[in-house]
């Protein structure tokens, strides 16, 4: 078979699998949709193993985080309901396994989008990025808050998790890994949008189609500034940004 047929199929059965996945918990139908992410996870595990390719073994790493990332999602709850703290339990062991792919990959800072400092007049444009995303993601699924009240201390405690690890293993998964690798095998823009189709149903856990069409618009627009800036700072903060607005400030603005 040719190689570059054998590279979309390394790309579009995962990218598929996923999407199934998604519209099963979309569905209701959460056991199947935590079942099928696990035969992902271990087929890609797998899969890895076969290709001497370093692009295929890859872009098939990339495709485990995302399937980890929603196990690691979907058993929380068992355990205990979720608040604040539960996305730190979520999302630090994703940080470890995000930077195993980084080190196995041999990416340089430069290469995920750590090269510069945020200049003086990207916080504004970021800030205003994220209130349109924000509004808009409220006024689609309505969220409770995270917080009891917009205390210092509280949103201090939402600002760290919403950032630092929601913000920033997410950017890095969907954009500094799964985009930049995309990009290098199908194209800039046909990266870009299926990195950003990728991130919509990621977010279908919320049940409704607007939800996944919006968060994949957003994605689109996080990963057309990464695009441009190369900034992982960049893209973080505003992704860090749109949560303390959904989750801490828009909910009390409107309750009160």
């Amino acid at each position: 078979m040719d190689q570059s047929r054998i590279d979309l199929l390394a790309i579009a059965i995962p990218s598929l699998m996923i999407i199934i996945a998604e519209m099963s918990l979309f569905a209701g139908r959460t056991k199947l949709a935590m079942w099928m992410h696990l035969i992902l996870l271990i087929f890609l595990t797998l899969s890895t193993m076969v290709f001497d390719d370093r692009n295929r073994k890859h872009i098939l790493r990339a495709f485990i985080l995302l399937s980890l990332l929603r196990i690691l999602n979907l058993s929380m709850p068992v355990f205990f309901e979720m608040t604040l703290y539960s996305y730190a339990f979520i999302y630090a062991p994703l940080i470890i396994s995000t930077y195993v792919v980084v080190k196995d990959q041999e990416l340089s800072y430069s290469d995920i989008g750590i090269t510069r400092n945020i200049r003086y007049y990207e916080l504004p444009v970021a800030l205003i990025a994220s209130v349109v995303i924000a509004v808009g993601e409220f006024l689609i699924i309505k969220p409770g808050y995270l917080i009891p009240d917009l205390s210092v201390f509280n949103l201090l405690k939402l600002s760290i998790i919403m950032i630092f690890f929601v913000g920033l293993v997410e950017e890095l998964v969907f954009r500094s890994i799964l985009q930049t690798k995309l990009e290098e095998m199908i194209g800039k823009y046909q990266g870009l949008i299926l990195a950003s189709i990728l991130f919509g149903f990621m977010h279908s856990g919320y049940g409704t189609f607007h939800e996944i069409a919006f968060t994949a618009f957003a994605g689109f627009i996080m990963g057309g500034i990464y695009i441009i800036r190369r900034d992982l700072l960049l893209v973080t903060m505003v992704h860090g940004f749109v949560n303390i607005l959904l989750f801490g400030i828009l909910p009390h603005m409107v309750q009160h």
